[in-house]
């Protein structure tokens, strides 16, 4: 189901007021995509997108980057399958916009 406009303003100008909203977009966007399932990754990277419009954007953000904004945005849409690499030189230009670091820890397996 697709986001209606009115939803998509809401969601920016939320993020823009709120700093922990637009922290958390970011972050669980990411978890999302590391879950692996299909449609984790999918959820993962409308939420990532959203992140994007809603902050730096992607011309910006592609400048910061010396790539193409439609190469970024292809990446994220849903029918993108982006390479490890590129999506890990986003994530990293995004920790950095946001200020914050992306840490990861192991969990315990379950037997």
């Amino acid at each position: 189901m697709a986001l209606t406009r009115d939803f998509r303003e809401t969601i920016v100008k939320r993020a823009q007021k709120d700093p922990a909203y637009r922290r958390a977009l970011l972050t669980r966007g990411l978890r999302f995509v590391l879950n692996g399932s299909r449609e984790d990754v999918a959820v993962g990277k409308a939420m990532i997108r959203d992140y994007i419009n809603a902050t730096i954007g992607f011309q910006a953000l592609a400048k910061r980057l010396e790539k193409k904004p439609e190469s970024l945005m292809r990446m994220f849409s849903n029918s993108g399958n982006p390479r490890l690499d590129n999506v890990a030189e986003v994530f990293h230009e995004l920790e950095e916009y946001e200020g914050i670091q992306f840490t990861v820890t192991a969990r315990r397996a379950a037997h």
